[in-house]
């Protein structure tokens, strides 16, 4: 009986089921053509971003340099989850194999864990563009952004190594059926059947600190931001100098509230229901509106959109 229990313990299962909607079938083919669309906007909006960031002189700036990693953070982030859905949502069977699913959540917190710090680096950059403008080419040099951007891929990444060691740890006791779209580990720690108070621990301790400690960084620097703007006596100073900074608060926003919401609550609180509709939102909604949200309120972005588009036209018209 002893060896039994300890089987079924360590039992680990070769695939889950992704319930995701197949309870509301109804919803499948109208949220099925949504997660198509938002897919190949997303798709289209981020590699666009990427190319001008890379292609445009006017745009090898260092705010550019993270909006193009952020990009590249979006793209990779919904091909990691959409496809799979896609698939499950068209087919009759909607499971995902153990190791698939493994690849699956420790890829999506590298890349969600590294946006945080991008975010953040991104609001240093404003900072110092707004309330050290002459010093702005000195501080802000090419170096530096390379670090940052180095820092928050590799504590992205260390992140995510923590949670997969410890979540594959984890045993299931033949339960397979994730109440979620895709795999994630708050999602994989309720379905375990063991004790996972470490897991929620170290969750939450890690989450905190690469959620709250960027987004502290972000509101200390849109504070400094505000004094230096309300400093400025022209309105159409103000204006340009807020402009600069609305997409990046925009788009902070639609990422750390449901973020906060998510994964900064009580284990003993987490819906499942609501959490897989929250994390459909900010791992395809998110990503498809970021690059229009910094292509139609940036100037720059707008005229190097063009002025691709003009130099893909003549080449074509040859």
């Amino acid at each position: 009986m002893r060896g039994d229990n300890h089987s079924c313990f360590w039992d680990t299962p070769k695939d889950f089921i992704l319930l995701g909607i197949s309870d509301r079938p109804w919803l499948e083919l109208p949220v099925f053509a949504v997660l198509l669309v938002s897919y190949i906007l997303a798709m289209l909006g981020n590699i666009s971003i990427i190319l001008v960031s890379q292609l445009d002189p006017q745009l090898h700036s260092p705010m550019y340099i993270f909006l193009s990693h952020l990009s590249f953070l979006d793209l990779c982030y919904t091909t990691t989850t959409v496809p799979q859905m896609l698939f499950n949502m068209g087919s009759s069977q909607k499971t995902i194999s153990y190791g698939g699913c493994t690849v699956q959540y420790a890829i999506f917190h590298w890349l969600g864990c590294t946006e945080c710090v991008v975010l953040a680096a991104m609001a240093l950059d404003r900072y110092v563009a707004i309330c050290e403008p002459l010093r702005y080419a000195i501080i802000m040099h090419r170096p530096l952004c390379q670090q940052l951007v180095a820092m928050a891929w590799l504590s992205g990444f260390g992140n995510s190594l923590v949670q997969v060691i410890l979540t594959v740890q984890l045993p299931f006791c033949g339960r397979q059926v994730l109440n979620n779209f895709f795999c994630e580990v708050p999602a994989m720690i309720k379905l375990s059947c063991a004790d996972t108070t470490a897991n929620d621990a170290t969750l939450a301790v890690l989450v905190a600190f690469f959620v709250l400690v960027p987004l502290a960084l972000i509101l200390l620097s849109y504070g400094f931001i505000a004094r230096a703007v309300m400093r400025i006596q022209s309105s159409r100073g103000r204006h340009k100098a807020f402009g600069t900074c609305s997409s990046h608060l925009l788009v902070v926003s639609l990422f750390y509230l449901p973020a906060i919401y998510m994964y900064l609550q009580p284990p003993s609180s987490y819906s499942q229901e609501q959490g897989k509709f929250i994390s459909l939102f900010y791992s395809i909604i998110t990503p498809t509106l970021n690059p229009f949200i910094y292509t139609l309120r940036n100037k720059d972005v707008k005229g190097a959109l063009r002025r691709l588009l003009a130099r893909t036209g003549r080449l074509c018209g040859r």
